[in-house]
């Protein structure tokens, strides 16, 4: 039988079977493992998202750096909740309008990080945003990044009536987003503060007075197209404004998206209390 010529292990030539077999055993031994980054792909197009532990096990591999190191090939995501804990692929998220997706709870940005996605949000934002805005959109505590941003520079923030407005790191465009979230919250009917000719108080008491002249179905309805328009806590902010309560500004807006107005009546026939009929006395005979 004639064997291949194995490379020397001990400086001469050797050509006997035991020394072949010897060198095919060590070389085995200290040759790295390879691994696919496809084998990541593959798993992730099937779970959408996984943690570190899940991914190594599907690699084959105890070693997070080469986990990191597939993934990266593939351009992966970190989420943005959870501590960063979570990973998908940039091919398989579908952000929305504000850059944003989640899969079973956990959130992803399009921006990468929390911060980034803050710093991001507040520098192109018309008035700024309140912690508690942000939290409630980001699906997660927003206090100690943005904290973190102001020390940074990346970002201010202005003391409002005992809230904290956060800005952006430009002067003059944190001054004008301070001027819009005043002008908003005097009057939140405005589309453009920036466009006022006159003050957030005079506006506020001429659609004060034109809404008193409504009647009760045109005020409902009022409130709820003003809802539709401010979107999301439009009926809170509504109801703050016009001294109403949430459900009837809900009602209103549901009444104009369903189509159910009643023209050139104040109430729904049959609505409000029974007519009383009137009894004329009988004459004596």
């Amino acid at each position: 039988m004639t064997l291949a010529l194995a490379p020397p292990m001990c400086g001469r030539l050797c050509y006997s079977s035991e020394c072949y077999l010897s060198v095919c055993r060590n070389y085995i031994i200290m040759r790295p493992p390879t691994f696919n980054a496809q084998t990541l792909r593959q798993y992730l197009l099937i779970h959408k998202i996984a943690d570190l532990p899940e991914l190594k096990k599907c690699l084959g591999t105890e070693a997070g750096l080469t986990v990191f190191r597939k993934l990266k090939t593939l351009h992966y995501l970190s989420s943005y909740t959870h501590r960063g804990r979570f990973y998908t692929l940039q091919e398989i998220a579908r952000f929305d309008d504000r850059g944003l997706w989640s899969q079973q709870d956990v959130w992803f940005s399009r921006h990468g990080t929390l911060m980034a996605t803050l710093e991001s949000w507040v520098q192109k934002s018309q008035q700024g945003w309140f912690v508690d805005e942000l939290a409630d959109q980001l699906h997660v505590d927003v206090q100690d990044p943005l904290h973190e941003l102001v020390l940074q520079g990346r970002l201010r923030r202005k003391d409002l009536a005992g809230r904290f407005l956060y800005t952006a790191a430009d002067a003059g465009l944190s001054k004008d987003q301070v001027r819009f979230r005043t002008a908003a919250q005097a009057v939140p009917l405005v589309v453009n503060a920036s466009a006022l000719t006159v003050s957030p108080d005079e506006l506020k008491a001429a659609i004060l007075l034109f809404y008193s002249l409504l009647d009760e179905q045109q005020r409902r309805l009022f409130a709820g197209l003003e809802s539709i328009r401010l979107g999301y806590g439009g009926d809170a902010i509504l109801a703050g404004f016009l001294n109403l309560d949430a459900h009837t500004v809900a009602r209103g807006r549901q009444q104009l998206l369903d189509h159910d107005v009643v023209s050139g009546r104040t109430r729904r026939s049959g609505a409000g209390r029974p007519t009383v009929e009137k009894k004329h006395p009988t004459s004596s005979p």
